[in-house]
């Protein structure tokens, strides 16, 4: 027996076996660009943050979903000279709850299982000076003959 339901803005359909062996007669919908749920990318044309992008990964929902939300948004609506630098605290907020919860937040030591402490040290050490001197760093200018491109 066949049947559908609702839930949300989705419609669940159940079929049978026979239900599959007939040819499909569903009518495909043109697809509407005001749809908040369709994949528009990150940023909508109005400018706001689309919490539903799949390039989010989920971090948008979840016991961190509103940290991650209260970061993102300061950082993508600021306009200090260092971009992001008053989200400090809100960024803080946010590593400290997915510390709460490492078995849905695993941090990259906990991924390589097989780094010794040393070279997890590295890692993390590494990892750190590149966020940085990316955020230190984010105008345009280009390296000079001196300095190696990275």
């Amino acid at each position: 027996m066949s049947y559908c339901r609702q839930e949300g803005k989705d419609r669940i359909i159940f079929v049978t076996k026979e239900d599959h062996e007939a040819p499909s007669n569903a009518e495909l919908v043109a697809d509407d660009p005001n749809d908040p749920y369709e994949e528009q990318g990150l940023i909508l044309p109005n400018g706001d943050i689309n919490w539903n992008c799949p390039c989010l990964g989920g971090m948008a929902s979840g016991p961190c979903g509103s940290q991650f939300k209260e970061a993102f948004s300061c950082f993508h609506y600021s306009k200090e000279e260092v971009k992001g630098s008053e989200c400090i605290d809100h960024f803080r907020n946010m590593q400290e709850c997915m510390q709460r919860y490492p078995e849905l937040y695993p941090q990259e030591a906990d991924k390589d299982e097989s780094a010794t402490p040393s070279d997890s040290a590295a890692l993390t050490s590494e990892s750190d000076s590149t966020a940085v001197t990316s955020a230190v760093s984010s105008d345009s200018t280009s390296p000079t003959d001196d300095q190696a491109a990275s």
